[in-house]
């Protein structure tokens, strides 16, 4: 049933209308309005008529791709990655495992998946995946996302905003967990689903159907299982595999200042937002306490190597920090005050992705982080979700602060004891946890001395005079990486986009694999051969290119990618100690999985930018967005690549598209 109203889905996108909202649905770009009826208490942000978790027992299962499917995908992304000898060589090899191993192992997956109706096929090996990785989370997995200042600049006070924030996320955290936060839903045809008559008839539905009553009216719930995650959560570091751990318990906020970690209740006894003032007030006494920085900040073994901060962990418990480090563990968020102002986007950028180390407390599900201007950021843990609740999170905090703030510029902090209801937590560390932090602080300044971060603005054009011109905007933006890295580098490489699954139970991502043979022949048009083509051969070249990556894009959004299939098969190999077939130990497996391009598209009111590391040490890490009227790249290299350079390239190449779209030559 649900296969067949997911094609009939994918057959509703092909209006353009559609078809671009999907996109957006797909990369987690925020159209979607949550008008649930305003909190009538400061405890909850909204009082949805529909149960916040009233969609998931209804939500349609992640389809598991047929192998032919998957094969004939994976050399379509390989083709323009290969010589024909090579392409030869991948080509036998997959067919050998389509027929062979491939098919018994697609069988035994489509078996376990029926036997496991509660998750989807991909759940438990992507956790595992991420948790059993023994790489630092710092640049390596968590990411940022920064958001515009409050259009009130006297709210940007840091102060100010920071109690906003904490007040705005409680007051999340509340109404998320007392099923009064709207469904996450995309909406097709929000005219007839996001109405409160839909709402007030579609809460009487039971649960178990409630998915197929919105999909009458298209109307697509999408995944709330990652949510619970994001409060009082902690990725715990273990040898060989880390757990993640939440208490929802924990009453405390976990607050850090130049390195020194303090924790307060922002919940009382009765479970109700402590007083915004008197939050106002310790944070206050926080920012004033002179108390100077730790010769050994504890925060920085959450930057080391997984298995060597979990002997150190071991050795901390040992020494008598146990209730502390639970204090840590249990905390709704950690809040960072950062004693810096920042100078320009590309200080932000480095700030807000991995600051100095000292100041962080990287395992949190997620830490609010605001610099001494105002400038308010996210850095989340990867393992526990995909970024979906954390884009829903920040949008709600944003509206919820800027339009709702609870303290002012003139808001005077409760007359209360700060002194004793902050507790600055003090650990116990003998030489050997000493000099473990000194090595993580060293191993940590030298990685990311490494990294380089630039930015660029396209001003040019954007969005509105693509979809003029019926071209997906998100496309065009990847036919520009493609040519500025030929342009750059002379070459086509593995090309990574990620998109959400979360239309469907327990969904994850997929990948998008913007490297196609379209944007190779195109790319060469432009950048290799620019006068042997006319204006109106080039205009084809590029529909072509928009037409394929929009058919990329719905088969991923749909589930119908072919990476986390193969991923899938080859765990399942690994898990039942097989030798794994030729198709994985081909060059051109390793090849095609070393993503040089690593692209993430996201906008959205509240995000100023997000950012993060590349996934290899020859690599880019591509954060995006397409706007209305403009385009900007915010982009991360090591030293072996010049991420300068590739801007510039980048740039060129937009500005030939865009000359093309007018209709004009290239010069």
């Amino acid at each position: 049933m649900a296969s067949l109203l997911s094609m009939q889905w994918v057959a509703s996108l092909r209006k353009p209308r559609s078809l671009s909202r999907l996109r957006t649905a797909a990369r987690g770009v925020d159209k979607r309005s949550y008008s649930g009826e305003k909190a009538s208490s400061v405890e909850y942000l909204q009082r949805s008529v529909v149960p916040s978790m009233h969609y998931q027992k209804s939500l349609p299962r992640l389809p598991v791709p047929k192998l032919e499917d998957t094969i004939r995908r994976y050399l379509a992304a390989q083709r323009p990655l290969l010589d024909d000898d090579q392409f030869r060589t991948t080509e036998k090899l997959a067919q050998d495992f389509q027929s062979g191993v491939g098919k018994q192992l697609h069988e035994e997956l489509v078996a376990q998946d029926k036997t496991n109706k509660h998750t989807s096929y991909i759940s438990a090996p992507w956790f595992d995946m991420y948790l059993s990785a023994r790489d630092s989370v710092v640049l390596n997995f968590n990411p940022f996302i920064s958001l515009n200042p409050d259009p009130k600049t006297q709210y940007n006070d840091q102060l100010i905003r920071a109690t906003n924030m904490v007040c705005s996320a409680v007051r999340f955290m509340k109404t998320l967990r007392a099923g009064l936060l709207e469904p996450e839903v995309f909406h097709l045809n929000p005219a007839k689903s996001d109405t409160d008559s839909f709402k007030k008839f579609i809460r009487w539905v039971p649960s178990s159907l409630s998915w197929y009553g919105a999909y009458m009216v298209n109307a697509y719930p999408l995944d709330m299982s990652q949510y619970f995650r994001l409060f009082n959560s902690t990725r715990i570091p273990r040898c060989g595999r880390d757990e993640l751990f939440t208490d929802e318990k924990g009453p405390h906020v976990l607050v850090m200042r130049k390195g020194n970690m303090y924790v307060f209740d922002i919940v009382d006894r009765d479970g109700n937002l402590v007083k915004p003032a008197e939050i106002q007030s310790h944070l206050k006494y926080i920012l004033s306490d002179p108390a100077p920085a730790p010769a050994f900040p504890l925060g920085v073994l959450t930057s080391e190597n997984r298995d060597v901060w979990a002997g150190l962990r071991d050795k901390l418990l040992a020494a008598g920090n146990t209730e502390n480090l639970h204090i840590v563990d249990s905390a709704v968020f950690c809040l960072c005050l950062d004693d810096d102002s920042m100078r320009d986007h590309i200080h932000t950028s480095h700030n807000m992705l991995h600051g100095d180390g000292c100041n962080r407390w990287y395992d949190k599900s997620f830490s609010i982080i605001l610099t001494k201007d105002g400038q308010a950021a996210i850095n989340f843990e990867h393992s526990w979700g995909d970024g979906v609740a954390v884009l829903r999170f920040l949008n709600e905090i944003f509206k919820d602060t800027t339009e709702q703030p609870l303290v002012h510029p003139g808001s005077v902090a409760a007359a209360v004891d700060s002194a004793s209801a902050v507790r600055r937590l003090q650990f116990q560390l003998d030489s050997e946890l000493e000099n473990g932090i000194q090595k993580a602080k060293e191993s940590f300044d030298s990685t990311v001395s490494k990294l380089t971060i630039d930015a660029m603005e396209f001003k040019k054009g954007g969005k509105e005079q693509l979809k003029k011109s019926k071209l997906s905007p998100d496309a065009i933006a990847q036919l520009a990486f493609q040519m500025g890295f030929l342009r750059q580098y002379g070459k086509t490489v593995a090309t990574y986009e990620s998109c959400s699954t979360a239309a469907f139970m327990h969904g994850r991502t997929e990948t998008i694999r913007p490297a196609t043979i379209h944007t190779k022949q195109c790319s060469h048009a432009f950048v290799c051969q620019p006068g042997q083509h006319s204006v109106e051969q080039l205009r084809a070249m590029l529909k072509e290119c928009s037409k394929y990556h929009g058919q990329l894009t719905k088969e991923a959004a749909m589930g119908q990618g072919f990476d986390r299939h193969l991923f899938a098969l080859r765990y399942l190999a690994n898990s039942k100690g097989q030798a794994l077939h030729s198709l994985y130990t081909d060059p051109s497996y390793a090849a095609i999985n070393h993503n040089i391009l690593s692209t993430s598209t996201l906008t959205s009111p509240a995000v100023n930018l997000g950012g993060f590391a590349p996934v290899v040490p020859d690599g880019f890490g591509v954060g995006y967005g397409v706007h209305d009227d403009w385009i900007g790249c915010n982009v991360s290299s090591y030293p072996s690549r010049n991420v300068q350079e590739f801007l510039q390239c980048v740039h060129k190449s937009l500005e030939d598209i865009f000359t093309v779209v007018e209709g004009k030559p290239l010069s």
